[in-house]
Parts: structure tokens; C-alpha cells; sequence
């Protein structure tokens, strides 16, 4: 059973503007010390939503160090353009040291119309109900995963791990909530997934025998989304290397569609913390 709740997650995107240019919202009390970085990865989607007309298309996040869950977050923002299309904001977050723990460019983008489409085909991975129900300790919504893989089995796998995830309740149609879920949830596997070729490690032993956090993290939102209906991840990743992994996933929705994209790049250190 996940240790956080559905309602935590929702809370921690109740974004507060504390002044002409920053924010704060609440952190989710995990019981760990450390910020979950997909937590602060839907904040900046909350937050550049409600400080633009328009909805986020990409960002691209910097974790220098890490948050601390019992400090607040303090999110400063620059808006370096605003266009009748596009506007983009930098977001800053800080805690007491006034040194930052996470730093994203946002770009945003009015809703355009056009005739011009392509995108790949969804893998051949079967339906929702084809897959293995999971549960996830941090993702506390329905999850099917492909195959059954268990990403903290030390058996070594090639590096692609596919799900299905959905929220069980409907959301509304606030775009903010259903990007910043998909979010929240697209920084959980990608390490695992990074680990699957390693003979005898696996996620399960961070932070025992590895130390493992996010370096840099990407989203593209090609398309709008429904995270309360099934939305499948296809992850994998290319490389490990130099104490750095890599992976990426694409976000099909239930009808085949590619509605985002996403990239990440880790440390991963052999040791614990």
C-alpha cells in the first residue's frame, strides 16, 4: 500500500502566491527527509499555470541539492517573455539557506489548431487489463505493469519497463492537475528501470547499497491529458555510465494518442548515503 495518499498529492498543488513573484505550496510529509522530486516537478506545473494564461508545454528542471520535507519551499519566479503564444518562466526554489534546490524553465503555450500530425504508434503492449495490478509505495493510484516486472527483483532484464496508471476518481478538467500527476509520477521508475541490466542491484537498495537521486528532469506535454482515465508509460533507458543514468519515457493515452515525454538523467552511485 503507497505511504501517501491520492488527497496529499492534490494538496501539495494548492499553490499560494506570497508576494509579486513567489509562491509556495505545501510539501508532502512522507515520513523521509528528503523532497520527492516529483513533487516539486507538479508544483512548477501548479504554479506556472497560475501565473500564465496559457498551459505548460515543457520544462526542464535542475535538482542541485536536495529538499528537506520539514522546511517550506519558497518559489521565485522570473518572466523573462510573454508573447500572444508562448511565455516562459524560470522558477527557483528555496528553503532556509536561501540556496536553491531545484531550478526550471517552463515554457507555456496558447491552445493552436492544426492540420499538420504525426507521432509513432503505441508499443504493442496489450490493454490495462492484460497487465499486473501493482502497487507503488509512492504512487498511490491504480497501476498495471506489463509482464509483472518487479523493478526491485535483482534479476537482470533489459531496460524497459512499461505501466498503465490511473487515477480512480474523476479530476475535473483542470489540465494543471492531470499535467502535474503524470509528472509526480514520471520521476518514480526511471532509475529502476536504469537498473534493470545490473546484476544484483535494483532500486530496492537505495539508499543501502546505492545512492540514486535526479539530476535533471525533462516534460514535454504534446497534447492535453486525462490522467484520470488509463495512460500508459513506455520507459526505457540507453545508458549508465560515470555514476549518470538515463532514461526516457512516452505517455500514450488510452485511445493510442502520445500526449507527453519525458527525460531524466540520475546519479547513481554504488554506497549508500
Amino acid at each position: 500500500m503507497a505511504f501517501i495518499d491520492l488527497d496529499q498529492i492534490l494538496t501539495s498543488l494548492q499553490v499560494e502566491k506570497t508576494g509579486d513573484d513567489t509562491y509556495t505550496a505545501p510539501n508532502i510529509d512522507m515520513e523521509y527527509y528528503r523532497i520527492f522530486g516529483g513533487q516539486l516537478l507538479a508544483q512548477v506545473i501548479g504554479i506556472a499555470a497560475a501565473d500564465t494564461d496559457k498551459t505548460v508545454k515543457s520544462m526542464h528542471v535542475v535538482f542541485p541539492r536536495e529538499g528537506l520535507t520539514e522546511e517550506p519551499v519558497e518559489f521565485r519566479v522570473v518572466r523573462p517573455h510573454d508573447g500572444r503564444a508562448y511565455s516562459t518562466r524560470t522558477l527557483t526554489a528555496v528553503q532556509s539557506s536561501g540556496k536553491p534546490i531545484m531550478v526550471a524553465q517552463v515554457s507555456c503555450h496558447a491552445p493552436e489548431e492544426s492540420g499538420l500530425e504525426h507521432q509513432v504508434p503505441q508499443p504493442a503492449v496489450g490493454r490495462p487489463e492484460d497487465a499486473v495490478a501493482t502497487e507503488l509505495d509512492m504512487l498511490p493510484i491504480d497501476v498495471r505493469v506489463v509482464d509483472g516486472i518487479d523493478l526491485s527483483d535483482p534479476a537482470v532484464r533489459p531496460p524497459r519497463f512499461n505501466l498503465w496508471l490511473r487515477v480512480p476518481r474523476p479530476l475535473g478538467d483542470d489540465q494543471a492537475h492531470h499535467q502535474g500527476i503524470l509528472a509526480f509520477a514520471s520521476d518514480l521508475t526511471l532509475i529502476g528501470t536504469t537498473l534493470l541490466p545490473i546484476d544484483g542491484l535494483s532500486q530496492a537498495d537505495s539508499p543501502g547499497r546505492l545512492h540514486t537521486a535526479p539530476v535533471t528532469h525533462s516534460i514535454w506535454f504534446h497534447r492535453p491529458l486525462r490522467i484520470d482515465d488509463w495512460v500508459l508509460f513506455a520507459q526505457e533507458s540507453p545508458i549508465l555510465a560515470g555514476a549518470r543514468g538515463f532514461g526516457t519515457g512516452h505517455a500514450y493515452d488510452a485511445s493510442g494518442a502520445l500526449v507527453a515525454s519525458f527525460a531524466q538523467e540520475s546519479m547513481i552511485r554504488e554506497g549508500g548515503r
